[in-house]
């Protein structure tokens, strides 16, 4: 319960998101030696070098996503996979994609192990989304782009909703939440948030 006041008091108030964070459990996802901090609100190291975002930051990007049960989410950046299992409760179907196959594998094991059958993990570019599965009607980018990247803006649907942090990799990066209309783009800036940066290409 004191995780929930905490996401509450950081601006977390869809019902409905705080009762997907309640259900999935963050420790699933933070091993090793950042386990005792699996309940703080901070960003955690894993392995490849990227992070498991603040739970708090989690929160208002999903809600700020506006997820409804028919929707097909792509989310860019699965990292832990922490965030695809929480997008996985209030979605009908989420591909999630990441350029790092040891990240890919360790988040599809615990999937697996929870029973998130709807969630469809790939190694790839998500610089380039995923135009196998297109359109979306959400899309999440957990990595900031200098730009919103033109290839997952044609990738949402019209009424579709992106958000992602936008910005200098060693700067303040703004959360945007773009919206695809039937002439173009509305643009809404959320918030200020730190993330690693979008890499086109493959990792290691």
């Amino acid at each position: 319960m004191q995780f929930l006041f905490a996401l509450r008091s950081r601006g977390v108030t869809d019902a409905r998101v705080l009762t997907a964070m309640e259900r999935i459990d963050r420790a699933h996802f933070v091993k090793g030696l950042f386990a005792d901090k699996v309940y703080t609100d901070v960003p955690l190291p894993i392995a490849s070098g990227q992070t498991i975002s603040q739970p708090s930051v989690v929160g208002l990007m999903t809600q700020a996503l506006d997820v409804s049960p028919r929707d097909k989410v792509l989310e860019v950046g699965t990292g832990s996979g922490y965030q695809a299992a929480i997008l996985s409760v209030l979605a009908r179907r989420v591909y999630t994609i990441d350029r790092f196959k040891r990240l890919v594998a360790d988040a599809r094991a615990i999937f697996e192990e929870e029973g998130l059958h709807n969630i469809t993990a790939i190694t790839g570019d998500g610089s380039f989304g995923y135009p196998e599965q297109a359109p979306f009607d959400r899309i999440l980018v957990t990595a900031a782009a200098e730009d919103p990247p033109s290839p997952l803006l044609a990738q949402l649907r019209v009424g579709g909703i992106m958000v992602l942090p936008v910005g200098q990799s060693d700067a303040v990066q703004t959360l945007i939440r773009a919206t695809r209309t039937e002439t173009g783009y509305e643009y809404e800036e959320l918030r200020q948030v730190r993330f690693v940066p979008l890499i086109e290409g493959l990792g290691d």
